[in-house]
């Protein structure tokens, strides 16, 4: 008896693998209804195109995430009459400890939605989207007059995913809730660096 190995990816095809290499699980607990909850992110059961969907929830909760920590900050630095430099690096990292976050809690819920679906990398899951858009977003410089830079930052990131470029396919191969979330912690990597040149290109070429 065979799975199916599913993507939340539309351009990838599901691949069959052995039934007997995801481990079965009966009963389902609170803990497993939170696990499929997180994994999900409550978009990953419809039915057309989840894994774009997981993206734009990864989008709306950095930029609410950022503008609520931006606004705290700068209140703060107000205050004390402090200079920009006091609200970008705590800026910076407090968006750097919630991607780890979110990828470590999706590392399990994917691991665990796995075994609950019977199925080696679940279409509804997409909490890997989520993780790897918030990664592309990091090159969003949100003082600068370039909303395109939101978006660019959307399509790259789709684009890598879907595209898969070398070594990205490869990390599919590693176990469970890891081989899930790799890949596009990696595409959001390289979304990162490219929406980077493409912002520091238009800050070059306005500043003539």
């Amino acid at each position: 008896m065979s799975t199916v190995k599913e993507s939340s990816d539309e351009l990838n095809p599901a691949v069959a693998i052995p039934a007997t290499e995801i481990a079965p699980r009966k009963r389902r607990s609170a803990t497993d209804y939170l696990a499929l909850a997180i994994a999900t992110c409550g978009v990953g059961y419809f039915p057309i195109a989840p894994g774009t969907l997981g993206s734009l929830v990864g989008a709306g909760v950095y930029l609410s995430t950022w503008e609520w920590t931006y606004d705290l900050l700068e209140a703060n630095a107000s205050q004390r009459r402090l200079s920009l430099l006091y609200i970008s690096t705590p800026l910076l990292a407090s968006m750097l400890l919630l991607i780890v976050l979110v990828t470590m809690t999706g590392t399990w819920a994917a691991s665990r939605a796995e075994k609950l679906l019977r199925k080696k990398d679940p279409s509804v899951v997409v909490i890997d989207e989520v993780a790897g858009q918030m990664i592309a977003l990091l090159s969003v410089q949100f003082w600068l007059p370039a909303w395109w830079s939101v978006l660019s930052a959307f399509i790259l990131f789709r684009v890598f995913v879907i595209w898969k470029p070398y070594p990205i396919r490869r990390l599919e191969a590693f176990e469970s809730g890891l081989g899930i979330m790799a890949d596009d912690v990696l595409a959001g990597i390289y979304a990162v660096i490219v929406n980077s040149l493409l912002i520091s290109g238009y800050v070059l070429f306005t500043a003539r």
